[in-house]
Formats: structure tokens, sequence, C-alpha cells
């Protein structure tokens, strides 16, 4: 027992803290090498980005620093993933920055200048409450998915399908370059929140386009044209190059010592990122009163992060033959987000461009994350006051040109248009809703939109009627397959969907609506029937037309018409009219108590009264010879449940073909099927789990040998055997029927098909 515990306890401990489990067995000289290298390439890469993202924020450039330090170290510790690179990301900044905006917007923090009457914004005091604000939505989102994880409910991402996830970042996108556009052009505008928020910053954008301020979008002009053109020769020559260029170092490295000797903020006013202080900053306690304010956007963030780093860990593991625990990356993630609350960090996941970076220049563990954290670290400690004239177009530029990848994704709408008209729907939905209902309630929308397709699909599945592939044991759909063939009397009716009660009812109307029913509508008939006529002349066209009508009938075994013209008084006589068994004869292969040729008349005024006078004819009597069938086989391989409603549904059908001496069986039932039967009270002494098989093909066979009929298209050589379910408790297969080959013929003759159109005239002359 003390062995058991102690492995018990050393598992979950393991569990619990991934890096006890592969650092003892770090090589660092097959692996120390490829993550340092890797380390420092994503370092720089953090540098950069980290200001730039900060601004989508409406945070200072520094917390974005120390938003690529802290959670990367706490990530080392946790997480289970090898090459993802935890840190800022444009999507959870641009959400970040709704918050913040929405919180406390410029207008809050206006101050009186001295002596006058003018106002100016308190930068300070807004800047240090957006902090509060966006140091408070992490650490809830951080705690919302440490929860998620701790309960297992690390499956909560797959409900974020891959055309949401894709439409939602790109929808994302265009809300950051709507808030980095104003930097781009040197404007200062109001950055709206809530619905159409887009809407009215792009309207204001434009509307202060003639105030561009062109020292500043000269700047940015010059940036993004060599951000571009570096990034794309870096692409051409990734291949021949151990590690790709530093672009974006280059880049803010240039413009500072550029913008430090021309004093671009003093000589053109340039807007730069200003005071960098230098060491880090003390850990705070969040506002905890600002929770309830930020409770929709911290679950939002939680959710929206997650996704976005689960899919690109376990498109990482895949590809590298390793397993990514979901509940576990789910806690690491909230624990990098909490801890990083502490210390003014904001929310945090995964980026692609970093991720990619770490895992192409050789990474082999999260190594590579601390030695990236270190970089990270160093700067922030010495050379953050380095970057104090470093224009902040040069970041929005660097947060343009990182987007195009985004923007790709336009793409998919050609790609999913030709794949999947629902995805499509999806995609298109999710990013109208982003773009118009702001992030956080778009995710909302475009979740619940994603959910409400899956529901219609499962309310309107597919049916189908099964046949038989000569020479196999399959059963495909007789609608789409040509080489199928029908099995005579039998029909296999097939669901796309699970049964459950929301499509209860549609099976039924279309397991009705695929069966080959006998009877004629007499209402119908009636109607036809009593059309007015004209002369003579005209009421022996009518006839030929009535004539013509009726032949054209398919599938029919009984039929019902009038043996007396019209009256003026509207009195009519009908008869109910079964042929004999010859085909040649135009009679109807079906089994009945009535002898060939036998009728029943009635008499009737109205057809209300008709009606009621065919209710007379028991269902029992008429069923014997209405259906050609004597067998129906429900194919349930699909289902993967079933509730009390469907349960219901089931012994309705059951009852109402058992009345008209047709046998319905259940096949590819799943045992928890079975059991939810069972506890629905589904069986009884006239519903046996003798009518349940593991498959069709053993069903097909009991009916067969159960009826004695066979084909020549239908032959067996092989002895079968056909499988029932004993009991619930007792899962052994047990041999009901064995039966060896069969050459008898048993002959089904449809009235469609064997019915000739001069047989036809002289049964309604009858």
């Amino acid at each position: 027992i003390r062995s058991r515990c102690s492995q018990w306890l050393k598992r979950s401990v393991v569990g619990c803290l991934p890096v006890l489990y592969w650092l003892p067995r770090y090589s660092i000289w097959d692996y120390g090498m490829p993550d340092l290298i890797s380390g420092i390439s994503v370092g720089i890469m953090h540098l950069p980005q980290g200001m730039a993202y900060a601004l989508l924020a409406s945070l200072p450039p520094v917390f974005g620093l120390y938003t690529s330090l802290y959670p990367a170290l706490v990530y080392f510790f946790f997480g289970t993933s090898r090459h993802i690179s935890i840190g800022t990301f444009a999507v959870l900044s641009i959400m970040v920055g709704s918050v913040t905006e929405r919180l406390a917007p410029d207008r809050n923090f206006l101050v009186m200048l001295n002596g006058t009457n003018l106002t100016e914004v308190n930068i300070t005091a807004r800047d240090s409450y957006r902090v509060q604000v966006a140091a408070a939505t992490t650490v809830l989102g951080g705690l919302i998915q440490v929860v998620l994880g701790l309960v297992k409910f690390g499956f909560v991402g797959t409900y974020l399908s891959e055309p949401l996830v894709r439409a939602y970042t790109t929808a994302a996108a265009a809300h950051a370059v709507v808030a980095v556009i104003a930097q781009l052009f040197g404007l200062s505008t109001t950055r709206f929140s809530g619905p159409l928020s887009l809407v009215y910053t792009l309207v204001e954008v434009c509307s202060k386009l003639p105030q561009t301020h062109l020292p500043t979008l000269a700047v940015s002009g010059v940036s993004m044209v060599f951000l571009i053109a570096a990034k794309e020769i870096n692409s051409a020559i990734s291949a021949r190059l151990p590690v790709p260029i530093p672009v974006e170092l280059i880049t803010i490295v240039a413009a500072t010592v550029i913008s430090s000797y021309t004093y671009l903020n003093g000589n053109y006013t340039i807007s730069v990122v200003g005071e960098i202080p230098s060491g880090l900053a003390a850990p705070r306690l969040p506002d905890a009163s600002l929770f309830k304010e930020v409770m929709g956007d911290a679950f939002a963030l939680a959710i929206v992060g997650y996704a976005i780093s689960i899919s690109l860990g376990k498109t990482f593991a895949l590809k590298h033959g390793y397993k990514v625990d979901s509940n576990q990356e789910l806690v690491a993630l909230g624990l990098s987000n909490a801890v990083g609350g502490f210390f003014q960090c904001y929310a945090v996941c995964s980026s692609m461009s970093r991720s990619l970076i770490q895992e192409s220049t050789g990474g082999k563990t999260q190594m590579a994350g601390m030695a990236s954290a270190v970089i990270v670290l160093v700067t922030v400690l010495k050379l953050g006051p380095l970057f104090q004239e470093l224009p902040k177009a040069v970041l929005a530029a660097i947060v343009f040109v990182n987007l195009k990848g985004m923007f790709k994704q336009y793409y998919d709408i050609i790609t999913l248009w030709r794949s999947s008209k629902v995805d499509l729907v999806v995609w298109l939905v999710t990013w109208v809703s982003t773009l118009l209902f702001n992030l956080d309630m778009g995710l909302g929308a475009s979740i619940t939109f994603a959910v409400l397709t899956v529901i219609f699909r499962t309310q309107l599945p597919k049916y189908s009627v099964l046949g038989h592939v000569p020479g196999t044991e399959l059963y495909l759909d007789m609608e789409t397959h040509r080489e199928v063939r029908e099995v005579p009397g039998i029909t296999i009716f097939h669901s796309s969907a699970t049964v459950y009660f929301a499509n209860a009812d549609l099976y039924l109307e279309a397991l009705k609506g695929k069966q080959k029913p006998g009877v004629f509508s007499v209402e119908e008939a009636a109607g036809h029937w009593k059309e007015p006529g004209g002369g003579d002349g005209d009421k022996e066209e009518s006839l030929g037309d009535d004539q013509r009508d009726w032949c054209g009938r398919e599938n029919g075994t009984v039929f019902v018409m009038p043996t007396t013209p019209r009256t003026p008084d509207d009195q009519c006589s009908w008869e109910y009219l079964k042929g004999s068994k010859d085909p040649d004869c135009a009679t109807l292969g079906a089994m009945s108590e009535l002898q060939d040729g036998d009728t029943t008349t009635l008499g009737s005024s109205s057809e209300d009264t008709l009606s009621r006078e065919l209710d007379k004819v028991s269902l029992g009597s008429l069923g014997k010879w209405t259906w050609d069938i004597h067998s129906i086989i429900l194919d349930l391989s699909t289902a993967n449940f079933i509730d009390t409603v469907a349960i219901k549904t089931m012994r309705n059908i059951f009852h109402d073909f058992g009345e008209i001496d047709v046998t319905v069986y259940m096949a590819g039932c799943q045992m928890s099927v079975v059991e939810q039967l069972e506890l629905g009270g589904f069986f009884s002494e006239s519903i046996t789990k003798g009518r349940l098989f593991a498959t069709v093909h053993d069903a097909v066979l009991h009916c067969l040998g159960h009826q004695g009929t066979s084909t020549p298209s239908y032959e067996y050589s092989l002895v079968r055997d056909v499988h029932v379910y004993s009991s619930i408790e007792d899962t052994i297969w047990k041999t009901v029927y064995c039966f060896e080959q069969m050459n008898h013929v048993c002959k089904y003759v449809i009235a469609g098909d064997a019915v000739q159109h001069q047989t036809l005239r002289t049964l309604t002359e009858v």
C-alpha cells in the first residue's frame, strides 16, 4: 500500500510539474546549443513585439516587456508543450485594449491647465489605472483557466472550430489595424468600445485624415517599406541561414538611433515611447473591485487564449511525436496569466510567429523559452532606457506588417466555398459578428451560432434506405450507389445522426416516407373523381384522363376507386379492389386473407361519410396486403445515445408496423444504447432483445431465414451466424440461426413495374 501511495504521489506531482519529468533527463550536449540559439532568436523577437503589442493594449511599452518575461518563466515549470512561445499576441492585446479603453477612457482623466480654460489628459494617472484594469482582467482570466483545468475541462477548446478561430483572429486583426492606424498617421482619436466600436473609430479616423501629421506618416511609410522588403528577403534566403535575420530588432534599433541623433520628437513633434524605467516592478495585488466589471472579458480572454495555445501546441506535438496534456496546458496558461497579473502583465498565449521561429531554429525543449526570458530580462534591467527615443509610429508599423499572415486567412472563404458551405457560413458569421459586436460579444455570438449549426445538422440528418452490395456484407445508400441491390421484402433504414428528442418525430416521418405503401389516398381519389365535366364527350375524355392517372401509379397493391359515376345528388359508391397474384393479369404480389378479386363496396354521399366508413376497415386487415415488405431494419450504428423521447418513438414504430404484420429490428446498437433502452423500459414481451442484432447483415440473414425466402441475387454460400444480445449484462454473442446456401426462389411482383396500362384500364372499368 505504501508503494502504491508513493507511486500515485509521484505521478501526481510530475503531472502538476512536468518540468520534473523532462529536466532530469535533459542532455546539455544534445539539446543545450539548439535551445540556446533558438532562445536568443525568440528573445530578440520578444523585444519589438512586446513593446509594439503594448500599444494595442493601450499600455506603456515597458509593460509589454514585462508580459514577455514573467509568463514565460511560469510556463517553463508547468507547460507540456516543448515548442510554443508564451508571451504577447496581437489578438489578446487588442482584447485587453478594448477593456482598458472602456473602463479608463481619456475623458475620465482630463485636467485643467494652469491659468487657462484648456484641458489635457493626465497620461500618468490614465496609464496607471489602465495597468490596474489590465492586471485585474488577466488575473481573473488566469484563475478561470486554472479552475477549468483542475475540473478537467480542457475539451472546452474543441467548441472553437478551426473556421471559427481563423475567422475570429481575422476580424481581430481588423480591429488591430484600426487601433494602430491613428499612430501611423499621427492622429489623436477616441478609441470606442462596445457594439459598432470599429465603425465609429474608423469614421473618426477618416474624418481626421486632413489633420495627418506628415512627418509621422513618413516615418511609418519608411518603416513599413523596410519591414516588408526585409521580411521578403528573409523568407527567400531563410533556407540558407542558420537563424533568421532579426528584421524587427534591426528596425527598432535603427529607428531609435536615427530618432536620437535627429531629435525627431523635438524638431518634428513625432511621438516617441518616452521614459522606460529600468529594473523590475514590485508585485501588486489586483484591484478585486474591478472583477465584476471585467468578468465577461476575462472569460473571453481565457477561452480564446487557450484555444490558440492548445491548437498550436498540438500541431507541434503531432509533428515531433510527443503528447500535450490539454488540461495541464489550461492550468499552465492560467498560472502564467494569474502570476503575471501580479507583476502588471496582461493576458498572454502562444504566438504563432515566435513559436515557428523557436521550432525552426532547432528548439528542443522549454529551455529555449527560458533563454528568451533571460534576453528580455537583460533588456528590462539594462537596455530599456536606450529605447526612450523610439518613435511609436515604428511600433505601429511592426504591428501592421506582422498582421499580414492573418489577412491571408481571407483565402479561407474560397477554400470553404469549395469544401463546406456550412463552415463557410460559420466563418462569415464569426467575422461579421466580431467586427460589429466587438471581440467579447462577437465571440459569444460566434460560439452560439456554431453550436446551432451542429444542432440543425443533427436535427435534419440525411435519411436513406440501404441496399446490399453483391458478394459482400456491406449495405450502402441505394440513391447514391448504383451497384447496390434492394433486399426483397426488407427495408433497411439508416439515419446519419443520433436519434434524440429534437429529431425523433422527423425520424418517424422519414421512415414512413421511405416505405412503399399500396393504398391510395381515398380523399385524393374522391376529389379527383368528382371533378366536374362537360357533356358526354367531356365525360369520356375525363374518364380517359382518369385512366391515364391510375396508370401512372406505382408500387400499389390496393386500389380504392368509384364503381359508379357521380350522380346529380353526389351519390357515389366505392370499392377496394385487390388483384390476383399472376403478374400477367395485373395482380399484386402480397398475401391476404381475402380471395383474389374480392371487393368491398361502400356507399357514400360525401367525402366525410366515406372517410368514416373506411375507418370501419381494420388497419390489420388492410395492412396484410398494403405493404410490399415484411421486415424493417433500423440501422442505429450512428447512435451514441438515445433519450426517453427517442425510446418512445422507437416503441411506437415497433407497435405501428406490428399492426400491419411488418416486423421491426434494430442493428448496430452500441452497448451504451442498449443499456439506455433497457433503463427506459423499451423491452417487453412483444419487443424482446431478439430484435437486436450486431450488424445489419446479421439482421438481413435472420429476416430472410425467418421468412424462408431468397432470390437468385442473394445467394449466401457460407454458413452465417446471426447474433443477438442475450442480456444487458451478458455480452457474449449467441448463435440463434444457422442456415446454408439458399437456392429456393420467391417471386416478388411490384405493381408499378408489372401492371400494364391496359390492365389498369380494365381494373378501373370493373
